[in-house]
């Protein structure tokens, strides 16, 4: 893929600009944002991911190559990214309620958390950039990392109803904290002494978990692209509008009962597609001598796209369906049993 030093700078500053707006608008007048207006931002975010990925598609379409529709890739690397940041968006919600954050300050603390998510995600991009144009083998170390993350989904779909990680408890050991809540101000004096805010632990935990989950983002992107470019611009549009997406769907956000299974499909299939691709492009010595194996089969980006797309729908459908049906059935056990035979009067 061909991408110009000015098309990067274009892209990174208008990256920058949305988010520097974002900033602006929330500094000026912290609020919890209404339903027309996450609506309506959420609507101008992912219209724009659309038309970026069909712009992609057109000027980026390279059919002397295979796979050479760089739209695809990114259609698939954003449905993928997006797909993992609501569930990050779980997280935050059980972070925000841990600290009892006020509904007027949460959406402050959503930015800074999704800015440090792009600043770890622009950071491994990088660094798996670097390591695919050095070693081939790191795909062999991707595909397991998906694999064994995909386990861990299965196996674990519950998240802890605590906050609080480690790193947010060896600062409460650490630091004097107060009770006192100021915008995003991290540290107050109280008492003639310097004590972090309740915002400062908040800022930390949402840092640790975008940390966390960066890590299973950029193999999982990389797993769909090998174009930097992509990658970036994938993670950069999945995560525009998620503050806005946190208020909107909130409370649809616990009715998405089978997301982390319909994830852990995903990341298992980009797994085998990143083994399959380290076995076409085998350098080990100790696997096949050393030999490409080229009767792997490799996985089309359109069939991924179709896959990744379908395996949404499906465990949105299922996770609505079974959360209608368990509140009808709980609505029937609440009508029998406030059911009432009285006797007939003389």
């Amino acid at each position: 893929m061909n991408v110009s030093t000015t098309e990067w700078a274009i892209t990174i500053g208008v990256t920058l600009a949305v988010l520097l707006f974002d900033i602006l608008i929330v500094a000026r007048r912290p609020h919890e944002p209404s339903m027309k207006e996450c609506a309506t931002y959420l609507s101008v975010y992912v219209g724009l991911a659309i038309a970026f990925g069909i712009w992609v598609s057109i000027y980026h379409n390279d059919s002397t190559i295979k796979d050479g529709d760089f739209g695809l890739q990114f259609f698939a690397g954003w449905l993928t990214e997006y797909s993992l940041s609501i569930d990050n968006l779980f997280i935050f919600i059980i972070i925000m309620a841990s600290f009892k954050v006020p509904r007027k300050y949460q959406q402050e603390a959503l930015l800074v958390g999704i800015v440090i998510a792009l600043v770890f995600r622009a950071i491994f991009i990088a660094l798996g950039a670097v390591a695919i144009e050095q070693v081939s083998w790191i795909f062999y170390i991707f595909g397991a990392f998906l694999l064994y993350t995909a386990y861990n989904l299965v196996k674990d779909t519950e998240h802890d109803d605590d906050g609080e990680n480690a790193v947010v408890r060896m600062a409460r050991k650490r630091f004097t904290v107060s009770e006192q809540w100021d915008g995003l101000k991290l540290f107050v004096h109280e008492n003639g002494k310097r004590a972090i805010t309740p915002m400062f632990l908040v800022i930390i935990a949402l840092g640790t978990t975008d940390l966390l989950f960066a890590l299973d983002s950029i193999p999982a992107i990389y797993g769909l692209t090998n174009e930097a470019y992509i990658v970036f611009t994938a993670n950069a549009f999945a995560l525009m509008g998620l503050r806005q997406l946190y208020f909107l769907i909130g409370g649809l956000l616990e009715r998405l009962v089978y997301l982390a299974q319909g994830l852990a499909v995903i990341l298992a299939f980009i797994g085998v597609k990143l083994v399959l691709h380290a076995m076409h492009v085998n350098e080990l010595p100790f696997i096949n001598g050393g030999e490409p194996m080229l009767w792997a089969p490799e996985i089309p980006i359109w069939f991924s796209l179709l896959f990744i797309a379908a395996t949404v729908a499906v465990a949105t459908w299922l996770s609505l369906r079974k959360t209608r049906n368990d509140r009808q059935a709980k609505e029937r056990e609440t009508f029998d049993g406030e059911k009432v035979i009285h006797a007939p009067e003389d």
